[in-house]
């Protein structure tokens, strides 16, 4: 699977979302409206391309990406027992995995202890073990995004109202 094709699946697959890129890296968040302020701007998913931000990864081969995924508490503990808390002196998590590891579902190597899980250049049988954890990131998304929406002033201040 290519970067191409994955964000194809996530337009085709997703409604409401919003890809943004910088740096080459692509940031997939939930924002139906398109009016998320910065300070709720949380995406549920990302495609890094570079070792921009961290190098154990080692992302810098042509065609090499790393597909990232928030997954919740729950779903992460399932998958990898609890979330990890000690860092190398670069602050990259002791997961006790080889996080070059490719084509493989791994704890982030920088964001484990957030619930985040990635997988380098899935394969369509790998890409099919993740869609499902793709599908619970992105309704994950939608409910944070609607639970705010119903916290917002404006519905406050119509619920006060409400007799």
């Amino acid at each position: 699977m290519t970067v191409d094709e994955l964000k194809k699946y996530f337009r085709d697959t997703f409604t409401g979302i919003r890809m943004d890129e910088a740096q080459g890296d692509t940031f997939v968040t939930y924002d139906p409206d398109g009016d998320l302020p910065a300070d709720r701007w949380l995406p549920f998913a990302t495609i890094v391309t570079s070792d921009n931000h961290e190098t154990v990864s080692d992302l810098n081969h042509p065609n090499t990406y790393r597909l990232n995924i928030g997954l919740t508490t729950k779903t992460y503990a399932s998958l990898f027992g609890p979330a990890p808390t000690t860092r190398d002196a670069n602050g990259i998590l002791d997961t006790g995995h080889d996080h070059a590891t490719r084509d493989r579902l791994l704890p982030h190597p920088v964001y484990a202890n957030h619930h985040w899980a990635c997988v380098i250049n899935p394969t369509q049988t790998t890409f099919d073990t993740v869609r499902p954890l793709l599908a619970d990131a992105y309704d994950f998304a939608v409910r944070k995004h609607n639970n705010s929406a119903s916290r917002a002033p404006e519905h406050r201040e119509s619920r006060a109202r409400t007799p």
